[in-house]
């Protein structure tokens, strides 16, 4: 029941601004912006001919590559700097400078470099994971109560024991937030950096929809299972996060 009274309140809005949107739709007569039932219709031709799962599957396999690249190299730099302060002094500054710049603003070098194939997008969203990751993981190691760590040397615990049976666990609920955060990011760049890419990806197939008669039902189509498979991802993560192993530190 409880878990009931948390979807239905959610699911009622959805109910409603579709509602709303097919009104105004209907009510302004637009000849250009579809109603909720022709971009229903929109999305059902393109699963029927597979068109839509192309561009899914590759929309997900470029965020996957990108995103566990990202977390190959962020999570070892994040605990490297964390446990060594002048690797931190280091590192951080130029971190934190390349961290605010957008995704979006390096598309042109990554044309230059990688040309219109999938090493674009991939290179993009590898650049929207790992800073994110980086600092979460090293803010994590920094956070971790001095007392499991004198406790640990005070017993004649070996660093490499130590770093694997204390910080690492330690540290663990803050990657998985890092994840969590990067995976969105990754997301919401792959739409942007598949404009660039030549035939596939749910970005490029809204640009593909605007230049092929206006088809305004399947970009609102693609908008709208890009939401939906954020929503998806976003839940996927909350559950790695919800893990005894993960939560340990927080339990009471």
């Amino acid at each position: 029941m409880e878990k009931l009274n948390r979807i239905w309140p959610p699911v009622l809005l959805l109910v409603v601004l579709v509602a709303l949107w097919h009104y105004t739709v209907t009510l302004t007569q637009s000849v250009i912006f579809p109603t909720p039932g022709q971009v229903l219709d929109g999305t059902i031709e393109l699963a029927a001919d597979g068109t839509l799962w192309k561009h899914i599957g590759a929309s997900l396999q470029r965020v996957a590559t990108g995103f566990l690249l990202a977390t190959v190299v962020a999570i070892p730099i994040g605990l490297w700097m964390g446990r060594v302060h002048a690797v931190y002094n280091t590192l951080n500054p130029v971190f934190q400078i390349l961290r605010p710049i957008s995704p979006i603003a390096w598309i042109p070098l990554a044309i230059l470099w990688f040309g219109v194939g999938d090493m674009g997008p991939v290179f993009l969203i590898f650049l929207a994971s790992v800073f994110p990751m980086i600092v979460q993981t090293a803010n994590g190691v920094h956070t971790i109560e001095k007392r499991y760590i004198h406790a640990g040397m005070n017993f004649g615990v070996s660093r490499s024991k130590l770093f694997r049976q204390v910080v690492v666990p330690a540290v663990l609920p803050d990657i998985v937030v890092g994840m969590r955060v990067s995976l969105g990011v990754a997301w919401l760049v792959v739409v942007a950096a598949e404009m660039i890419v030549r035939s596939s990806g749910l970005g490029f197939m809204i640009i593909d929809a605007r230049n092929a008669g206006n088809r305004y039902d399947l970009v609102i189509a693609a908008m709208a299972i890009i939401g939906i498979i954020g929503l998806l991802l976003d839940m996927m993560m909350r559950r790695l996060e919800g893990l005894d192993s993960v939560r340990w530190r927080y339990g009471h």
